[in-house]
């Protein structure tokens, strides 16, 4: 199956964020509304996006570390679809997030860390959880760190078998998708790639082209 492209808004605030969003609404499969922007705006930002796309895939990007049954259900009752958690978060945390989710027929990921554990992520399987995430961070990415290697595309291989739908991210950009070539991928994320160019539309089809031409 072809991944789904998903644009991260992390913007500091809606008015930023709605810029690129009206211009790759239609070309992205899942908009996420990223953990800086819910922080400024709160899930007001979730509410308006749900508003202005109904029926739009959206992610609530609030990884979610405790009190997993409260946060979920204000972010599935303000719109979302999906909710993030962090890995660190104890089973019986996601546990709950799982729970609410399906009262709403939503989704929960989890967000990998530096240390990965393949017993815990079958913990999480187990309990529900749909989604994963393997990324390389941020602050990895100024340091020169390059994540995308072998043991990376193992992690994304073993992942998939365990039934996740398992998402890549960290300043993914159409030509770092060519590393993936023969990896299920099952999300591709575009953060800065896409909001943060010039022409913001023209960045999402030429991801959308490369994820075609990779995943035919």
């Amino acid at each position: 199956m072809r991944p789904r492209l998903q644009v991260a808004l992390d913007s500091t605030d809606l008015a930023t964020a709605f810029g690129p969003l009206n211009k790759v609404a239609d070309i992205v499969d899942v908009i996420e509304v990223g953990t800086i922007l819910i922080i400024s705006e709160g899930l007001r930002a979730v509410r308006e996006i749900r508003a202005l796309y109904p029926s739009a895939t959206i992610l609530a990007d609030v990884r979610i570390a405790e009190a997993g049954a409260l946060i979920a259900r204000q972010c599935f009752e303000a719109g979302a679809s999906w909710v993030s958690c962090v890995a660190g978060a104890s089973l019986t945390t996601i546990e709950q997030v799982v729970k609410v989710a399906s009262e709403f027929n939503a989704e929960v990921q989890v967000e990998l860390g530096e240390h990965y554990s393949r017993e815990t992520s079958a913990s999480w399987r187990l309990v529900g959880v749909q989604h994963v995430i393997v990324h390389r961070s941020r602050d990895a990415e100024v340091a020169g760190i390059l994540a995308w290697g072998p043991h990376d595309l193992d992690r994304v291989a073993e992942l998939a078998e365990m039934g996740f739908t398992v998402t890549v991210t960290g300043g993914i950009t159409a030509s770092d998708l060519d590393v993936f070539v023969g990896s299920p991928v099952g999300v591709v994320i575009a953060g800065r790639t896409i909001v943060g160019a010039d022409n913001p539309r023209r960045a999402a089809l030429e991801l959308r082209s490369a994820i075609e031409r990779i995943w035919p």
